[in-house]
């Protein structure tokens, strides 16, 4: 026939012999009456049409022969059924259909014009390979299952996809093989079978054009979008990894395809059982119609007495059909409100519960009056318990995001041990379902060496003190201003005797600022000039001004001005922040070097401690290589950090400066994870002469002087052992070359601390990178600060 796919197994010919040859048949066996009477008109009739029993090439001819098929086939496809059955004749593997009732029509109608009529998850080789087993099985006598779903999927003319089963029936259809055609052996059907997807192996053994097929197949359709809808469904909820916003889309499809509503909304609101909140859901994607812009609302004021004794009480579906009618009804209250705003006209909300507990409220919403309704509820019924399934899963990952957050920012359990605690964590459990009692013991790590680094904002002490009494004079200056133009307009001595204790604090202040001043400024503020304050605002519409001016000023939790302040305070946060983030990222890489405990905490700064050594791996030996490789990680890094330190003070309302050091410590100790505390510390009286030197070292002088071992622009290295400052001068060295260190290396003596004694230390002049664009631009300490001031 014209239109043939050309490589295709079979030379397709359109016949209605089987049916005439059913007619004949039933006249053999004495059928009689009107019946008979009929069939043999049928049989006169078609006599005039010899194509239909000799066989169609041309698809044109099927709409010449358009009436004697209808005829024909009037017993297959009844005309009093048409209106409601979908259902067609076809040629097989084409898209060529003939007397189609009257329902099928219209639904491709309402597709449109451009559509096409396609097979799901079907090409031309799986035709092929179909083709090919439909001769295998109705030939050759095998029962080869190739059976599975197929599927049309045809838009309506509201654009919604309905999907429809495909059932097909073959009683009128003949195979028979051409002289092209080739015998088919056991050995063929083994190797077919073993090559089910290698599309030219069944070429091979069918050749294109081999068969002829004569006849027709009916299709009957059924439509089963919602059967479809509420499976791709369980797909998307259960089984799919998508971005949030595509998991809404995809889900707000599913609904419009189950409800026919092409512009149907979804939403969803959290029920926060712990505080009896409704809250929105995490992401920014998640959309509540219950809330809209609030983040979160209390239950019962969020809905009315119906709404709240269905979804709470009940736990059933409560439906809105017309939103405009129940605002009316519930004096507009704030549920018909943020309903109303939306656009919204009907609406379902339904609970989503797990356990029998409720976890929030599913949200459907149209732009229509009774378009979502009590009846069109029951829709819901098979779709919730999977939707309560993800929520509840949802849930369960966020939860366990907040465990991991709060691991790894709260605890000090790093990832590169984790696997001890998991092996006592099973042990506990093993014996805990043994005999119901069990303990988590303290971990210990033995012959484990530790390195130490910081880096440090110079005379924070000061700079934070400076900021405070910065702050306080101000704000006694502008409270002196105040009083000054009270007194003009109402000589009251009171006025003169606040200005009397605010020059004399004002004078105070300017020489020092000790541990007691902001204190006292607090008190005066509170029982003397806060009243006065008051008092002044009632006084005149000018007072009141500056008054009102002077309290915007003011932190409303403490009363006083934190403008300098909180730009320092903002400056190390953003410090810090920014150095945290750093490190963390390049322990990241260091960890490839050799699994190793890490962690790192901010003060006026940024501390960490590394510990390494073979009883902290898992089945990974340790070489001291490793542990050399480490330092020279951290001594790069140290200097990489000064230089983001300064980098993003281009932005920061003040300028800070840094000191930076390391401690080394030849010799291994051991550390213990204490149960109690939840921290890791070292073990023994021994080890703990290193934590002495932590805590002490960044305070100790060069010997026979007053000058502090760590200095701006420069990176100090304390240690010990004479092979330590062998090593740490190969690292400087290497550094140098790569224009990280400058040529200033001294060599010092640490003058004794308590508990300490025969400290050395090298200190080295940092080389500055100011412009991240050219890193080959180095400059000195003292050009750096030049640059930045």
């Amino acid at each position: 026939m014209k239109e043939q796919i050309g490589d295709f197994p079979l030379q397709i010919k359109i016949s209605f012999q089987k049916v005439i040859e059913v007619y004949k048949q039933q006249l053999e066996n004495g059928i009689g009456g009107i019946s008979r009477e009929y069939i043999e008109k049928i049989l006169e009739y078609i006599e005039s049409f010899p194509q239909l029993t000799e066989g169609i090439e041309d698809p044109a001819e099927l709409i010449e022969l358009r009436e004697p098929i209808k005829i024909l086939l009037d017993d297959i496809f009844p005309n009093i059924l048409s209106s409601n059955e979908i259902k067609t004749a076809s040629v097989p593997y084409h898209n060529i259909f003939f007397n189609r009732s009257k329902r099928l029509k219209g639904i491709m109608q309402n597709a449109g014009e451009d559509f096409t009529l396609e097979m799901r998850n079907m090409d031309e080789n799986m035709y092929y390979i179909q083709a090919c087993i439909h001769i295998l099985n109705d030939y050759y006598g095998y029962d080869i299952d190739f059976s599975r779903p197929l599927y049309y999927d045809i838009p309506d003319k509201n654009g919604i996809v309905h999907h429809y089963r495909i059932a097909t029936n073959g009683d009128f259809v003949n195979l028979e093989p051409t002289d092209k055609a080739k015998k088919i052996s056991e050995e063929d059907v083994d190797r077919l079978i073993q090559n089910f997807e290698n599309v030219s192996v069944w070429k091979e053994i069918f050749p294109p054009q081999s068969w002829i097929f004569s006849g027709f197949v009916i299709l009957n359709l059924t439509d089963v979008t919602m059967d479809e809808a509420i499976s791709e469904l369980k797909t998307t909820l259960l089984f799919e990894k998508a971005s949030q916003k595509d998991e809404l889309l995809k889900l707000q499809k599913i609904f419009r395809s189950i409800y026919k509503i092409p512009d149907l909304r979804v939403g969803f609101t959290v029920y926060n059982s712990q505080d009896s909140v409704f809250e929105k859901m995490e992401g920014k994607d998640a959309y509540s119609f219950i809330l809209r812009e609030k983040q979160e609302s209390d239950c019962k004021s969020g809905l009315c007495e119906e709404g709240f004794r269905k979804l709470f009480e009940e736990r059933s579906l409560f439906s809105i059909p017309n939103v405009k009618a129940y605002a009316q009804k519930n004096n507009n209250n704030m549920l018909s409100q943020q309903l109303l705003s939306n656009d919204v006209k009907s609406c379902i909300l339904a609970p989503v519960i797990k356990n029998n507990k409720l976890l929030g409220i599913l949200e459907l919403v149209s732009t229509r009056k009774n378009e979502l309704n009590s009846i069109n509820t029951i829709k819901l019924d098979e779709i919730l318990p999977y939707i309560s399934t993800a929520v509840d899963r949802n849930r369960t990952e966020f939860e366990n995001r907040i465990k991991a957050v709060i691991q790894s920012e709260c605890t000090s359990i790093h990832p590169s041990v984790l696997w001890v605690f998991e092996k006592e964590a099973k042990k506990f459990i093993r014996d805990f379902d043994e005999d119901g009692l069990a303990s988590f013991k303290d971990i210990v790590f033995k012959d484990i060496f530790p390195l130490y680094g910081q880096i440090d904002v110079v005379g924070s002490s000061e700079a934070r003190n400076q900021a405070i009494q910065k702050d306080l004079l101000n704000q006694l200056k502008i409270i002196v201003k105040i009083i000054d133009k009270a007194y003009e307009k109402e000589k009251l001595p009171i006025y003169e005797q606040v200005k009397f204790r605010i020059a004399d604090f004002r004078k105070e202040l300017k020489e020092s600022l000790n541990a007691s001043s902001e204190q006292k400024v607090f008190n005066l503020l509170k029982k003397e000039v806060n009243p006065i304050m008051s008092h002044l605002k009632k006084q005149s519409p000018d007072l009141k001004e500056m008054v009102t001016a002077y309290q915007k000023e003011l932190n409303p939790e403490t009363g006083i001005i934190y403008n300098h302040r909180k730009n320092y305070d903002e400056t190390v946060q953003q410090i810090n922040r920014t150095m945290s983030r750093y490190i963390d990222r390049k322990q990241v890489q260091a960890q490839e070097i050799y699994p190793h405990y890490f962690e790192r905490y901010k003060t006026d700064g940024v501390d960490h401690n590394i510990y390494i050594g073979a009883s902290m791996a898992q089945n990974k030996p340790f070489n001291k290589v490793y542990l050399y490789n480490l330092r020279l990680w951290q001594l790069s890094t140290m200097i990489e950090m000064e230089n983001r330190f300064y980098q993003l003070q281009e932005d920061t309302p003040i300028k800070l400066e840094a000191a930076s050091l390391i401690l080394v410590f030849n010799s291994t100790l051991s550390i213990r994870y204490r149960m109690d505390e939840k921290k890791f510390d070292v073990d023994g009286t021994y080890n703990a002469r290193y934590e002495i030197i932590k805590k002490r070292i960044d305070k100790a002088f060069i010997k026979n002087t007053e000058e502090r071992i760590t200095q701006k622009g420069k990176i100090a290295i304390i240690y010990s052992q004479r092979g330590d400052e062998r090593e740490y001068l190969r690292y400087i060295k290497y550094l140098q070359a790569k224009k990280y260190l400058g040529e200033e290396v001294e060599i010092l003596e640490l003058e004794d601390v308590q508990g300490v004694v025969g400290l050395k230390a090298i200190r080295v002049n940092i080389l500055y990178t100011p412009d991240e664009a050219d890193p080959e631009k180095t400059i000195t300490y003292e050009d750096l600060m030049q640059e930045l001031n």
